[in-house]
Parts: C-alpha cells; structure tokens; sequence
C-alpha cells in the first residue's frame, strides 16, 4: 500500500461552526460526528476532523486545497458573497487580489479561529512563475 494522508486534527474553538464554515467555503458536506470529532471529508478521501480546544489557546495552521478551475470559480464566489476577508499571499499583504503563481489562479483566506485556508488550482513548481 502507498503511504496516503487520511486525516488531520483541526483545533477550534467551536467545531460545529469551524465545519460548517470550511464545508460551506468549499462547497462539500459537513460529515457525521465521530467520537469528539466532527470532520469535513475532501473528494480524496482525507478529511479534517475538527475539535474543540475547551480554552486552550489555538496554534494556527495553514491548510491548502487544489480544486479545479470551476470549483476555483465557485468557492471564490463563495468567499467573496460571505464577505470574507482574501489576500493574494499568506501573509495578508496583498488584499482582495488573487495570485496566478505557476499559471493558476490562488487566494488565501482565514477560518473562525485564524487558520490560513488557501484555495490553487495549480500545485506551486508544476508550471509557469
């Protein structure tokens, strides 16, 4: 068997709200509760489980989906009709601008608890600068 990513913990303050934003971003359901997790599961199978911190400080991290161009199209349509703050870079520099690194198209953007969500439709070193 190859070596695949099955799931990741996701620290919220709220899981039922954190879900429900990134399934709602990206246009997949949110999952059945699993013990104290409630996960939203990617078309590959890998889902991001989440759970409640119960008070304990949140270590932000970066998530990273690869969606076609349509679903591009759909989830920045999304974003955008939710009035979420979007940047071109990780570092929210460059606001409201997309970036078209290796001839896609990009967009970063922060969940509830200040996770760094980034949508791109080309995977970074696959193409044109």
């Amino acid at each position: 068997m190859s070596v695949q990513l099955n799931h990741t913990i996701v620290a919220a303050r709220d899981k039922e709200t954190s879900a429900k934003f990134l399934a709602a971003m990206l246009g997949v359901p949110v999952g059945p509760r699993f013990g104290p997790f409630v996960p939203v599961e990617m078309s590959n199978g890998v889902t991001l489980d989440f759970i409640d911190t119960a008070g304990e400080p949140i270590t932000t991290q970066h998530y990273a989906f690869l969606v076609s161009e349509n679903e591009f199209d759909a989830i920045f349509g999304r974003i955008r009709d939710a009035g979420v703050a979007y940047y071109a870079d990780p570092h929210h520099g460059e606001p409201e601008q997309i970036n078209h690194r290796d001839g896609g198209r990009g967009v970063y953007f922060d969940d509830p608890n200040g996770h760094n969500l980034e949508i791109l439709t080309r995977p970074y070193g696959s193409g044109a600068a």
